[in-house]
């Protein structure tokens, strides 16, 4: 085996490739430190859009566990010596030649993880990845630093660190949600038919001039946030689809209209949180517009709270305790410095104030709480990730307590690394179709799809199965 190893690595050193004395040294400098792979993450990250960056960070993230493997067990498992240089011509060789140890290459696991991680995001990406990735790999062995079988060790080695990075946070179209029940919606070509509001305020400039160039003939309406509601009334009095583009809150608000008017509708992310179009496995205008130009179409459920003032839907979550008070907290700073950023001070202000739980009363008895989540559809985990939705259209709340104590940040933290654990002394979950919370103290605020509002009294959360039609690409 060895001899025919040295055999293929004279065989590429002696044979005269054209053009390559230019570019394969060089290209090998250049995947030095992965310098050449964070480059080609930021370029692919720059297409802005979600699953291109995905698969640029899904790519890093592979490159790094392969390197990590790489460093820590692969150097030192075999001990075996770089090739002897005798037989590379003095131009291809590299100016600084590597002195650890030759088995396996690490610059091929690098490069194999950051392809198969960019692939298993984004195919498309990562046949543009992989011919580069393949010329990074030839390069070590043009240069004279690795024998064939480092390469092919090194290779399949950052396509494992792929797959282990995949089992660990899985790919988003390996939680893709069933396409059911699937629902009656009128087939628009090139977007007739379709009235799309866009809410400016969510970043969605670039997307209005997407659904232009996907959706000739459909109308689109860009508005500020104080007018949203009002171009959705108007939109859904003339509109066959009515179409939203915006985060959450906008999307509610859309929901409520369509629903109102029996219309189906079609979502469009375009906010910093963009939970029920990504559940619903709409992430980009291409993928809309092929939903519209085909008709599908599925029925979701509908979350809906109420008391005795007011009612309202919710299309992911409604809580109760300490988020509320993070999301309001979260408005303030928001507009200063950035929507992430906010959310942390908010979490840390939050979380650092004198407060007592939220005390509520339901299923017979009385609970000091921290929080009471209630999702619309069951989250489940995938790895490590946080919870997503499968099914939109179960029928269940997906309701979750953190129960109350003294250190609110430990018990809420030990609940989200616990995620879908039934019962602990500091979290429970449940799913039901209903519930009912009474005795809530006035001016407690409660939260929904973003938005805060305060209830008192009785506070009733249910299911209005099947109740609105999307839009949604069924293949």
């Amino acid at each position: 085996m060895l001899d025919v190893d040295r055999d293929v690595f004279e065989a590429v050193a002696t044979r005269h490739w054209p053009g390559a004395d230019k570019v394969l040294p060089r290209l090998s400098r250049a995947a030095n430190h992965g310098v050449l792979w964070f480059a080609v993450a930021g370029a692919i990250a720059a297409s802005r859009t979600p699953r291109a960056r995905r698969a640029a960070l899904r790519g890093v993230g592979s490159l790094a566990l392969a390197s990590a493997t790489i460093n820590t067990v692969g150097k030192w498992s075999v001990r075996r010596a770089r090739p002897v240089l005798d037989v590379v011509p003095l131009m291809r060789r590299l100016e600084k030649q590597p002195h650890t140890t030759s088995f396996p290459s690490g610059h091929s696991a690098s490069a194999a993880a950051f392809a198969a991680g960019v692939a298993l995001e984004s195919p498309g990406w990562g046949a543009v990845v992989a011919p580069l990735a393949g010329a990074v790999a030839l390069s070590r062995v043009y240069t004279g630093v690795h024998y064939p079988s480092d390469v092919l060790a090194g290779a399949a080695l950052g396509v494992g660190a792929a797959c282990t990075a995949r089992a660990l946070v899985p790919t988003r179209d390996q939680g893709k949600p069933p396409a059911r029940p699937r629902a009656e919606a009128p087939a628009l070509t090139h977007g007739a038919g379709l009235i799309m509001v866009v809410n400016n305020a969510s970043g969605s400039s670039d997307r209005a001039l997407a659904v232009r160039d996907a959706l000739p003939l459909a109308k689109v309406v860009q508005c500020e946030p104080e007018a949203v509601e009002e171009e959705l009334e108007r939109a859904a009095s003339l509109a066959e689809v009515l179409g939203v583009c915006g985060g959450d809150g906008t999307v509610n608000t859309a929901a409520r209209i369509a629903l109102r008017h029996d219309l189906p509708l079609a979502v469009l992310p375009g906010g910093t949180l963009n939970h029920f179009a990504y559940d619903l496995g709409v992430e980009d205008v291409r993928a809309l517009a092929r939903a519209l130009e085909r008709g599908d179409a599925v029925k979701v459920d509908v979350g809906m709270f109420s008391t005795e003032r007011q009612s309202g839907i919710f299309l992911n979550t409604c809580s109760l305790g300490i988020y509320p008070e993070l999301v309001r907290e979260r408005e303030v700073w928001a507009g200063r410095i950035g929507g992430w950023p906010a959310g942390l001070v908010a979490a840390v202000r939050v979380l650092r104030a004198d407060r007592h739980p939220l005390v509520a009363h339901f299923q017979g008895r009385t609970h000091p709480l921290w929080l009471l989540f209630a999702g619309n559809g069951t989250y489940h985990r995938l790895g490590v990730m946080s919870g997503r939705r499968m099914d939109l259209a179960d029928g269940q709340l997906d309701v979750r307590v953190v129960h109350g104590g003294r250190r609110p940040a430990l018990r809420l933290l030990s609940a989200a690394l616990a995620g879908p654990l039934t019962r602990s002394p500091a979290h429970a979950a449940v799913q039901v179709p209903h519930l009912r919370i009474d005795h809530v103290s006035s001016g407690t605020l409660l939260a929904y799809d973003g938005e805060v509002t305060p209830v008192e009294g009785a506070v009733t959360l249910r299911k209005l199965p099947l109740a609105l039609t999307v839009y949604r690409p069924l293949t």
